[in-house]
C-alpha cells in the first residue's frame, strides 16, 4: 500500500485538468518504467501537446491483457474543496484529490504493482494503456486503440479501470458530443424584417432535440433494468446567443450530448438532426443569404454491449468475485476497444458516485480490493 500511496501522490500532484497538457504525468511514468527497464512508446496529439502512453510488460507474445486507464482529470474551478485538490490527503480511510477516483487510483495501483509482475516471470504479457482527453470524448484513446492494433500482438482481454466499486460492467452507452453554431442577421428588435434571428433558429433546432428525446423515453430498452436510465439521452449543456434584448442576435451556439443504448444507432439520430438543420438553414437564407447553421462534431465513442462468453467478463468476475455484470450510466473507452476486435470489460476501483465532485475521493478498501485483483491477474499470465 505505501508504493500505491506514494504513487498516487505523485499522479495526483499533477495538474492534468483536459484543458492542460499532461506530458509531465507522462514523463513521470515513462521515468518510472524505465527504472525496471520497461520501454514505452508515445502516441501524441497533433500539437504534441498532450500523448497516449502504452508499455508491455513480460513477453511480446499473442495472450496478454490491456490495462486501460486516462491521465485527465475533469476542472475543479468553482467547487468548494475543503483541502487541496492536487494534493494527496489521506483521512477516516480514505484518500482525497481529483482524479483518485477517477482515475489516477487506478493507475497508481497498475504501476504499482509493477515490480510483482517482474518478479513473475509472466508466460503472457500486460499491457497498459494511458490515454489523455478521455473526460472531453475519448479522444486520445482513438489513435491509441489504432496504435495498438497496428503495433501490439493479439490480447484475450481488456480491462477499463474506471470506477465501478470492483464490479463488473459489460455495458454502457456511446456518447457522441455536438456544437451547434447559428449565424443570423443583426438588426434592431423592432425591424424583423431587416434581420434573422440565430437565436429562434436555435430554438427550432432544439425544441427538435427535445421531440427526440421524447421519443427515446417513449421506447426504453426493456431488457436492460439495470441501466438508469434504460433509453437514450440527449442534452443540451450549453447555451450561448444574443448580446441584448432590443437586439436581433447575430449568433447562437449550443452543444449538444447524445448517449445511445445498444439498440439506437447514434448516426440515425445526428443524421436526422442535420437534416432538419439543414431546412431550418434554407428558411434562414431565404430571409437572407448569409446566414449559416453549422454542426460540428467535438467526440465520440461507441457503446460497450455484453458479449457472448466474452473471456474479459469471466476473467473479472472470477477475480473480483463478483456473481454477475452490471451496466453504467456514463461512457468509457472500452466500446473503442470493442469495437477493435478485443473483449472488453469495465472493472476499477472508487465509486463514480464521488466522481467530477468537490472533495472526491477514494475509500483505501476499493484500492486493497483492486490490488487483490491485480494480483490474481498476475498469477493467471504467469502459468
Amino acid at each position: 500500500m505505501t508504493e500505491i500511496k506514494d504513487i498516487l501522490t505523485k499522479l495526483i500532484g499533477f495538474d492534468t485538468v483536459s484543458r492542460h497538457s499532461n506530458l509531465a504525468l507522462i514523463d513521470y511514468v515513462q521515468e518510472y518504467l524505465n527504472g525496471y527497464g520497461i520501454e514505452s512508446r508515445l502516441v501524441p496529439n497533433a500539437e504534441k501537446t498532450k500523448t497516449n502512453l502504452y508499455a508491455t510488460v513480460g513477453p511480446n507474445t499473442a495472450g496478454g491483457i490491456i490495462l486501460s486507464g486516462h491521465t485527465d482529470v475533469v476542472p475543479v474551478d468553482g467547487q468548494d474543496w475543503s483541502t487541496d485538490p492536487f494534493e494527496l490527503v489521506e483521512k477516516d480511510n480514505k484518500y482525497f484529490g481529483r482524479g483518485t477516483c477517477d482515475m489516477k487510483g487506478y493507475l497508481a495501483i497498475c504501476l504499482a504493482a509493477v515490480p510483482a509482475m517482474i518478479e513473475a516471470d509472466l508466460k503472457r504479457p500486460i499491457h497498459f494503456c494511458f490515454s489523455y482527453d478521455e473526460e472531453i470524448g475519448c479522444i486520445g484513446a482513438v489513435d491509441l486503440v489504432n496504435e495498438i492494433v497496428d503495433n501490439l500482438p493479439p490480447v484475450s482481454a481488456v480491462f477499463v479501470g474506471e470506477p465501478t466499486s470492483m464490479q463488473v460492467a459489460n455495458l454502457h452507452k456511446s456518447v457522441n458530443s455536438m456544437v451547434t453554431q447559428i449565424t443570423g442577421v443583426e438588426a434592431h428588435s423592432s425591424k424583423l424584417n431587416l434581420g434573422v434571428s440565430a437565436n429562434l433558429a436555435a430554438a427550432k433546432l432544439i425544441n427538435f432535440l427535445s421531440d427526440e428525446l421524447d421519443n427515446f423515453r417513449d421506447n426504453p430498452q426493456e431488457d436492460l433494468t439495470s441501466l438508469e436510465p434504460n433509453y437514450s439521452t440527449l442534452n443540451v449543456g450549453t447555451l450561448h446567443g444574443g448580446n441584448a434584448s432590443n437586439i436581433i442576435p447575430k449568433f447562437c451556439e449550443f452543444s449538444v450530448d447524445l448517449r445511445t443504448v445498444p439498440k439506437d444507432d447514434p448516426h440515425k439520430c445526428i443524421d436526422s438532426y442535420r437534416a432538419f438543420s439543414r431546412t431550418v438553414e434554407e428558411r434562414m437564407q431565404s430571409q437572407n443569404p448569409i446566414c449559416e447553421i453549422k454542426i460540428i462534431d467535438r467526440a465520440a465513442a461507441p457503446g460497450l454491449a455484453p458479449e457472448e462468453n466474452g473471456e474479459a467478463e469471466k476473467l473479472a468476475l472470477d477475480w473480483s468475485e463478483n456473481e454477475q455484470a452490471i451496466a453504467v450510466a456514463y461512457g468509457t473507452e472500452a466500446g473503442l476497444f470493442q469495437k477493435a476486435g478485443y473483449s472488453t470489460i469495465v472493472c476499477g476501483p472508487g465509486s463514480i458516485d464521488q466522481a467530477h465532485r468537490p472533495n472526491e475521493f477514494i475509500e483505501i478498501d476499493q484500492i486493497k480490493k483492486c490490488e487483490s485483483f491485480i494480483n490474481k491477474l498476475i498469477d493467471h499470465l504467469s502459468k
